[in-house]
C-alpha cells in the first residue's frame, strides 16, 4: 500500500508547501485536485513545480467550475490529458449530481462502454468515487449512489473506484459490508481515508465515528495494494506550519502501524 496526502487537505498553504510537508512527514506522494490554481491554464507549469519537490501520485478531476476548463465532461478529459503529459497514473472524478441537474455529463458517462481505454486511452487509471448522502433530510443526491448500481456501472464500463470513507459513513456509520462488496468486485483502485460524524465529513481518524482501525484491518487482510489517500479539511489541523508537520506525523505513524507498512517503503 502506498500512503498518500490529499493536496486538500492544506488547501489554504500554497501549494509547494504542502508538497513540503507531505516529503517530510513521510507521504509517498500527493493527490492534487484541480482548483482554481489551474484556471485559464492547462496545468502542466503548476505541476512542473510541485513534482521537484515530492511525486504527484493521482489528479482529481474538478468538482466546481474552472475558469477555462469548460463543462464537467470537459474537465475530466483535461484532467486526464494533463495526467498523461506528467506521467501521472491514476485520476479520479466525481459522479454528476442530479440534483443540481448534471444529466449531461451523466448521458456522457453512459455512452463511453470502456472508461480505461475511451477515457484514460490505457495510460491513465480512471476512478469513480461513491458520494456522501448530504442532501435534503440525508439523501444521496448523486447518480450511482447503492452500491450495487455504482458496481455494475463500473463493471460493465470498465471503471475503476476510490472508495471515500467519509461518504460511506454518510450513508452507513458501519460502512465495512458495503467495502467488502466493492472489493469484490475488484474494482477498488484508491482510498479517501477519514473520519465522519453528526454530518461533518473529512475529520480526523477518531473524531468521529467510524470504524477506521477495523478498515484498515479488513484492507490489509484484503491483500489490498493501491494508494491509501489521507484526506482532511484543513480545519481538522492546526494553523501553525510546525504543528501542521506533527500533527499529520502523528496520523502517518498511525497508518503505517495499521496496514504494517515499513516507512522505508514509503519514503
Amino acid at each position: 500500500m502506498k500512503l498518500i496526502l490529499s493536496a486538500g487537505t492544506l488547501y489554504t498553504l500554497p501549494l509547494p508547501n504542502v508538497f513540503e510537508i507531505a516529503r517530510d512527514v513521510g507521504f509517498a506522494g500527493l493527490e492534487v485536485i484541480i482548483n482554481h490554481d489551474f484556471g485559464f491554464s492547462q496545468g502542466q507549469e503548476v505541476l512542473a513545480e510541485v513534482r521537484q519537490i515530492h511525486p504527484i501520485v493521482s489528479l482529481h478531476a474538478p468538482f466546481f467550475d474552472i475558469n477555462g476548463w469548460g463543462n464537467k465532461a470537459q474537465q475530466l478529459e483535461k484532467t486526464i490529458e494533463l495526467a498523461i503529459q506528467a506521467g501521472i497514473s491514476l485520476v479520479n472524478f466525481h459522479p454528476p449530481c442530479w440534483m443540481t441537474l448534471e444529466r449531461k455529463f451523466w448521458r456522457w458517462l453512459n455512452r463511453i462502454d470502456d472508461f480505461q481505454q475511451q477515457v484514460g486511452r490505457d495510460q491513465v487509471t480512471v476512478t469513480i468515487e461513491n458520494m456522501p448522502a448530504n442532501g435534503p433530510l440525508g439523501s444521496n443526491p448523486h447518480f450511482l449512489h447503492r452500491t450495487q448500481d455504482m458496481i455494475n456501472f463500473m463493471q460493465q464500463r470498465n471503471l475503476f473506484l476510490t472508495f471515500d470513507t467519509a461518504h460511506m459513513g454518510t450513508c452507513k456509520t458501519n460502512f465495512l459490508t458495503d467495502f467488502h462488496y466493492f472489493h469484490d468486485s475488484g474494482r477498488i483502485r484508491n482510498v479517501h481515508f477519514s473520519d465522519y460524524a453528526n454530518g461533518r465529513e473529512h475529520l480526523l481518524p477518531g473524531h468521529g465515528k467510524l470504524p477506521l482501525t477495523r478498515f484498515l484491518n479488513h484492507l490489509r487482510s484484503t491483500g489490498y495494494d493501491g494508494n491509501i489517500t489521507l484526506e482532511l479539511m484543513p480545519r481538522e489541523l492546526p494553523d501553525d506550519e510546525e504543528l501542521i508537520r506533527e500533527s499529520l506525523q502523528q496520523i502517518f505513524t498511525y497508518l503505517c502501524e495499521e496496514t504494517r507498512t515499513d516507512f522505508k517503503e514509503v519514503v
